[in-house]
């Protein structure tokens, strides 16, 4: 009977051990497509934000000049007659006449540098990156308040990727043979750039 008995018992262990890796590689994959939306808006923004001393990632700056004939005399004049010129059908914020050569208009995303005399206009402004600055509005967590609880539900989601990640195949093909040596790798590499930086 003990014969008997010892391999039934190891068969049931074995079964019950092949259960629970289909399990996990089901909840992976489903927590991997529900993270996608936000592993796109996290991935984008954070090489956009990553370089964000090479350039603006929520604004593109213009700058453009442009010669007109026959502005008129007078601050309010000269800038009603640019702005209509120019396509801009906004009111400026405020008009600031430094000399008769140099009146300055201020409007919610340009500013405008008239020069009557010349018929010179230097126009300078910034457009949004609407996608992307949406996007790093996201990342950064300006909104807080709600964003607060999705961003720590994402968090969450990427532990559960990434430990999963590791227990999803057996034998040499897992965690201990290629797969452990990759995650040794990809827990080194921050390691060793704090260390060879210098660190915070």
């Amino acid at each position: 009977m003990a014969s008997h008995t010892e391999p039934t018992t190891r068969g049931q262990s074995g079964r019950r051990r092949r259960k629970w890796r289909p399990l996990v590689r089901q909840l992976h994959r489903d927590t991997g497509y529900l993270a996608v939306g936000l592993t796109l808006v996290y991935a984008i923004s954070g090489l956009a934000v990553n370089h964000i001393a090479d350039w603006d990632p929520n604004f593109q700056h213009l700058e453009k000049q442009h010669r007109l004939t026959g502005i008129p005399v007078g601050d309010e004049a000269a800038v009603a007659f640019v702005a209509e010129e120019l396509g801009i059908d906004e009111a400026p914020n405020d008009v600031f006449a430094y000399s008769k050569d140099r009146i300055v208009a201020n409007y919610e995303q340009r500013t405008l540098t008239i020069n009557p005399s010349s018929g010179m206009v230097l126009e300078k402004g910034q457009s949004p990156r609407l996608l992307l600055r949406l996007m790093n509005w996201l990342h950064l967590n300006r909104g807080k308040k709600a964003w607060t609880y999705f961003a720590d539900g994402y968090a969450i989601m990427l532990v559960f990727l990434a430990l999963s990640g590791m227990f999803m195949l057996s034998g040499r093909r897992g965690l201990i043979g290629r797969g452990g040596i990759l995650v040794a790798i990809g827990i080194a590499l921050p390691l060793l750039y704090v260390h060879y930086s210098g660190g915070p």
